[in-house]
């Protein structure tokens, strides 16, 4: 079955503006054949209405005192010019109880309607099968005796000029109507031609264009009505170039950061395949197990940043599942407490129920911090906060992990005894490769990734990450804000206060 394709502007426009231009010029040349057709209607009568006028100026009483027509040869003579086919005159006259008297012509044309003396009466009527057109006149002359004399003039003629001249009229105003409407759609054909001409350069223009030109489109030539979507079409070309941009210098990054454990690890087996004593073997080993584990670290965080920065599988079109924040970080603290132990630090969890919370929450319970979040995602935002704080916060040192609830928020706070991180440092570590400095007393064999991933998975759930001093500004404190879900009516957390739980 073939694609549908939508039609173009060319029939758009058309199937648009025909059916209004042709109705339009269907009305306005009906009244135009109707003004012609009631002009030539009275042309022919005035014409046919000057012979009886004739007639009844010739009709008077002879020296008997009685009626005659002295012009009748030359009216029915200027009356004959005409092409009519059928034409007749009738001239009669009435007294009294006499008979009638013609004077002129045929005595039994159709009789006209009652009219006033003088005033002229046109009517139709069909005469010996043929339509006529006939107009009467009536006048009354005044006689010898009280008996007045009724003097009815009549000239009648075909219709057949006349339907001739209106059928002439209406096949003119046909045709000025069909040719107006070839020139229409010859102009709308042109008009729409001229007007893509700029699209048809632009389209050219892209055809010959390699995938590496990502340049934006030049909208200045084209129609204020497209230069819209010319823009949204640069805005979108922009931000592949930046997404290429970022790909080219992700893979840059990720090459140059997995380089540098192959080249040690590769060094390190060359040196192992040269000694010949187990002990020292052995040692190399380890450190090459060593080196394994860091770029198995850093592939697995390349992974999880790759799946944050995809915008694809983040769509902000479908609803996001509930999940308890509560509940989410105090897994986090369950999975990371034997590391802090390893390292001999105090890794501290506060319930956001206080001391109503319980080491197992009942299955199915609701969610006491309920937020529109994958908990996946969320999981792995805290874990690397938490990872953050554990591998820069010395021995015998605190880490504290708490969720609050405040004005509609719920909250999430991982506040170390660390080195913490300079306030105007703070943007930088959420760039990706990004290691501390010296300054900050931190450890910099990291990949600077954590920060990154953990912020792209927040954005990626309408969550902030906001860093700040820890308490009596030691240390850090970085806090993972998520709107309550909407329709819970949990909005405050009533068991904190000054910061510690009753």
């Amino acid at each position: 079955m073939a694609a549908f394709r939508r039609p173009g502007i060319r029939s758009l426009l058309l199937a648009l503006l025909l059916p209004g231009i042709v109705a339009v010029l269907a009305i306005d040349g009906w009244i135009d054949y109707r003004a012609v057709s009631q002009i030539v209607q009275e042309a022919y009568d005035q014409a046919l209405l000057e012979p009886v006028q004739a007639l009844d100026d010739s009709v008077h009483l002879g020296p008997d005192a009685r009626p005659r027509a002295d012009a009748a040869f030359s009216v029915e003579s200027m009356f004959e010019v005409t092409r009519s086919r059928h034409k007749y005159l009738h001239i009669v006259v009435t007294h009294g109880d006499d008979a009638p008297l013609t004077l002129i012509g045929v005595d039994d044309l159709p009789p006209p309607p009652p009219a006033a003396d003088g005033r002229p009466v046109f009517y139709d009527a069909v005469y010996r099968d043929a339509p006529l057109r006939v107009v009467a006149l009536r006048r009354t002359l005044q006689g010898a005796d009280a008996q007045p004399y009724r003097v009815l003039s009549q000239a009648a003629e075909s219709i057949g000029p006349r339907q001739q001249a209106g059928a002439e009229a209406w096949h003119q105003a046909v045709w000025s109507s069909v040719r107006l409407v070839g020139v229409m759609v010859l102009l709308v054909f042109i008009g729409v031609a001229w007007a893509l001409r700029p699209l048809e350069r632009l389209r050219r223009s892209l055809s010959a264009r390699t995938p590496a030109q990502l340049e934006p489109l030049d909208a200045r030539e084209v129609p204020h009505e497209v230069a819209p979507l010319v823009e949204a079409v640069n805005h979108h070309i922009a931000d592949h170039r930046r997404m290429l941009a970022d790909q080219s210098r992700f893979l840059a990054d990720a090459s140059h950061q997995l380089r540098t454990p192959l080249a040690i690890m590769l060094t390190q087996a060359g040196y192992a395949v040269r000694e010949h004593e187990a002990e020292p073997m052995r040692e190399t080993l380890h450190a090459i197990i060593d080196q394994l584990t860091r770029a198995r670290r850093l592939s697995e965080q390349l992974l999880a940043m790759a799946h944050a920065s995809d915008t694809h599988t983040a769509d902000g079109t479908l609803p996001r599942p509930i999940c308890d924040l509560n509940a989410v970080a105090r897994a986090v603290v369950l999975q990371y407490l034997p590391l802090a132990r390893e390292k001999n630090q105090d890794l501290g969890w506060v319930d956001v129920r206080g001391d109503m919370a319980t080491d197992d929450d009942a299955p199915g319970s609701p969610p006491v911090a309920p937020v529109a979040a994958h908990a996946a995602e969320i999981h792995e935002v805290l874990a690397n906060l938490v990872h953050n704080a554990i591998k820069y916060t010395p021995a015998h040192g605190q880490i504290t992990v708490s969720v609050r609830l405040v004005d509609g928020w719920a909250q999430a706070q991982v506040c170390d005894t660390g080195p913490g991180i300079a306030a105007g440092r703070r943007a930088e570590v959420f760039e990706r490769f990004h290691r501390g400095s010296a300054e900050d007393s931190r450890d910099t064999r990291g990949a600077g990734l954590g920060l990154a991933i953990a912020r792209a998975y927040a954005a990626r759930n309408g969550a902030e990450i906001l860093l700040a001093d820890g308490q009596d500004s030691r240390g850090l404190c970085a806090s993972l804000r998520l709107r309550l879900a909407s329709g819970s009516n949990v909005r405050d957390n009533t068991y904190f206060e000054g910061g510690r739980a009753h």
